[in-house]
This record gives C-alpha cells, sequence and structure tokens, in this order.
C-alpha cells in the first residue's frame, strides 16, 4: 500500500460493553480492536493509516434474517439517541471519513456510532 493509503476495519459497539447473549460476537469484534490498534502502530512509519468504526444496533438484511419478525420490531428500541435501531446510510458517512484525507492525523482510533448505546439502553 501507498503513503497515505487507509485500512478501515470494522467492530462493535458489543467489543466494549459485551452482551451475554453474543459472547462469541463480542470477543471477535473485541479482537478486531486490538488488531486495528496494533496494525496502525506496525503502518504509521509507513504513513498507511488504520482505524475501525464500531456501530451499534443497525437495521440490515442479515439481521432480519436472522431473528424472528417480533424481534426485530423491537431491535434497537430503546437506544438513548433516537429510541430505534439506525440505517446503514447513517452508518457509511463514518467510513467515508475514515478514507478521506479529512482523517489524515488519525490512526489507531475508533468512531462509535451507536446512538449513544454506552449511555445506557439497548
Amino acid at each position: 500500500m501507498k503513503r497515505g493509503a487507509a485500512i478501515i476495519n470494522t467492530t462493535s459497539v458489543v467489543a466494549y460493553s459485551g452482551n451475554p447473549r453474543l459472547i462469541d460476537y463480542a470477543s471477535t469484534k473485541g479482537a478486531i480492536v486490538s488488531f486495528t490498534r496494533a496494525l496502525a502502530r506496525q503502518l504509521s512509519p509507513r504513513g498507511i493509516r488504520v482505524n475501525m468504526v464500531a456501530p451499534g444496533p443497525v437495521i440490515t438484511v442479515l439481521q432480519a434474517a436472522s431473528r424472528e419478525a417480533e424481534e426485530m420490531e423491537g431491535f434497537g428500541l430503546g437506544t438513548p439517541l433516537h429510541g430505534r435501531a439506525a440505517q446503514p446510510a447513517e452508518i457509511a458517512p463514518s467510513f467515508v471519513f475514515l478514507g478521506s484525507s479529512d482523517s489524515n492525523c488519525m490512526t489507531g482510533q475508533c468512531i462509535h456510532v451507536n446512538n449513544g448505546v454506552h449511555l445506557g439502553g439497548s
């Protein structure tokens, strides 16, 4: 990769908050956090940025396919900011930002796009 390149990984809010029903998922997303930070340290001398985005609940095709309809109706309700799960289009700008030159001074960082889940709620 060339100097100025950007690598963007996807982790999850559960990497930071945990979830007793998603131990395997939370563990692998936590590993992505460590991997991203270590890779950022390794590649920063070459001028390559490595960052991550940690979404909270997001309505996706995978979510709908892996949950019962009744469960999907309540998915993400109670998040502090909007009281609902995010749409992919609401998460995408974070990836665009991290891939742009506007984030030139960022490496090893995480953008949390989670409707305030860290504040309490779902």
